[in-house]
Order: C-alpha cells, then structure tokens, then sequence
C-alpha cells in the first residue's frame, strides 16, 4: 500500500479561554477582519495562507497552553515585525535573537514566534 500520509500540515489548534476575545486579538495581529463564524460555539479558523489556525476555547486549560511554540509566522522583515508588535503591546518574551527571530505570548499565554523567512 503507498502512503496514505501527505508530508503536509493542515492547521494547528490552539486553545484559547474565550473565543470571541481571541478571533479579535489573532486576526487584529493579522490584520484580519474578525468576521468569520464561529463554529459549535468554541472555534474559530483563522483565514491564513498555507498551513491554518484553529482556535478551540473547548480544548482551554491552564495545562493546554502551548509553552514552547509549535510553530512560527514568518516576516520578511524581522525588525518591522518587533516593532509592531511592540506597537500593538503585545507581551513579548524575547528580543530578536540572531537578527532572525522572537518570542511573543497571546492573552492566555500560549508562546508564538515570528521569524524571518
């Protein structure tokens, strides 16, 4: 039987406590409206190009939260990205490190990374 499995991510779950609250704060951060439905009343998919973003208050426990990041948005440009984020009081955790990437937390504490690609 041939592979059944493609080498491909389809989207990452992250749980979020209120999915409301985090569709705003995920797609202001994209520059996204926040106009999409929210599915079965706990999740939300996020609009992205390539690999996508499920938000899931269901999944939500203080031991859920994602801490170290699973993944990484990329930026062409390290230091406007830092800055915005700084900009829009996002709780960053780290400064850029190797002039190529930074660590940053949502509201309920799951760690993100933006990364130049």
């Amino acid at each position: 039987m041939e592979n059944p499995i493609l080498n491909q991510i389809g989207t990452v779950f992250i749980p979020v406590s209120s999915i409301e609250k985090a569709r705003d704060w995920y797609c202001g951060l994209l520059g996204l409206k926040a106009d999409g439905e929210i599915q079965f009343g706990h999740i939300y998919v996020i609009p992205m190009d390539g690999t996508g973003i499920v938000l899931d208050s269901k999944i939500f426990s203080k031991e859920n939260i994602v801490n170290p990041p699973l993944f990484h948005f990329n930026t062409h440009n390290i230091e406007e990205a830092y800055q915005y984020m700084k900009e829009k009081n996002v709780n960053l955790l780290s400064e850029i490190q190797h002039d190529h990437y930074f660590n940053f937390e949502d509201p309920d504490g799951n760690h993100l990374m933006v990364c130049k690609c």
